[in-house]
């Protein structure tokens, strides 16, 4: 059954919105935890906009959550990551002007630079997934250069508006599943789902993790970190196939 990885970068937003010490993302991660959430995704941006390097050394060290660490292809995160020796290593695509993660990383393009860090990050004994469109080049890609994992981008399904369109990238996520597992890759998803839209993709199974942030930590502000969390829980368990 997928599980869920709660991404706490908003609670980290509002903090840093007044530069004080709340809410904190160490708190929220603990709240995740006792919600029965499988992970925590925190990722710390080069311009540190709302995780900080504090944030994810304490949420390593207080909670008994999988830590999933998304980073950008640079040698100082790389650094980073391999002091820190989270559970996983997320790589994604990064610009200092978007307000969210655009697109996959491109693992064509960047074969060699992503090669070289997929080397250091698994002699360290960390796990290495790549953020990527749900496209067969890519994945064959990713899997060419070493990693472990992939984590498809679900943005054009949460951004589809006909129902033409939802099923097509349906389609192309769960095309996107069968040909990740066939090259031996364990398949995440993520970006935009929702409590309106996860029921479809849940219900395609394989899909080990999801990594779901703003729409939880949103429900948040009206019900509590812990019963968001507990809800979407509830929503990908009640869709799955094995129910």
């Amino acid at each position: 059954m997928s599980k869920l990885n709660v991404n706490i970068d908003h609670v980290a937003t509002i903090r840093q919105a007044r530069q004080v010490d709340e809410p904190n993302p160490v708190w929220a991660a603990v709240e995740c935890e006792l919600a029965g959430a499988s992970g925590v995704t925190l990722h710390l941006r080069e311009d540190r906009r709302h995780i900080q390097d504090r944030d994810v050394e304490l949420v390593h060290e207080v909670t008994g959550l999988k830590c999933n660490l998304e980073i950008a292809l640079t040698d100082p995160m790389i650094r980073f990551a391999l002091k820190l020796k989270p559970d996983m290593v997320t790589l994604v695509p990064e610009k200092r002007e978007e307000l969210t993660t655009e697109g996959g990383l491109d693992c064509i393009k960047l074969s060699k630079r992503l090669g070289n860090a997929v080397k250091k990050l698994n002699k360290a004994r960390i796990k290495v997934s790549a953020f990527i469109v749900p496209q067969a080049d890519q994945i064959q890609a990713s899997c060419d250069t070493g990693c472990d994992a992939i984590e498809l981008h679900t943005g054009m399904y949460a951004n589809a508006k006909s129902d033409r369109q939802i099923a097509k990238t349906l389609r192309d996520i769960e095309s996107a599943r069968d040909y990740g597992l066939e090259q031996g890759l364990v398949v995440h998803a993520g970006h935009g789902l929702n409590y309106r839209n996860i029921g479809p993709v849940a219900a395609l199974g394989g899909l080990t993790d999801f990594n779901i942030g703003h729409s939880i930590v949103s429900r948040s502000v009206f019900v509590g970190l812990r019963q968001a969390a507990k809800e979407m829980i509830a929503l990908i368990e009640k869709n799955s196939p094995s129910n």
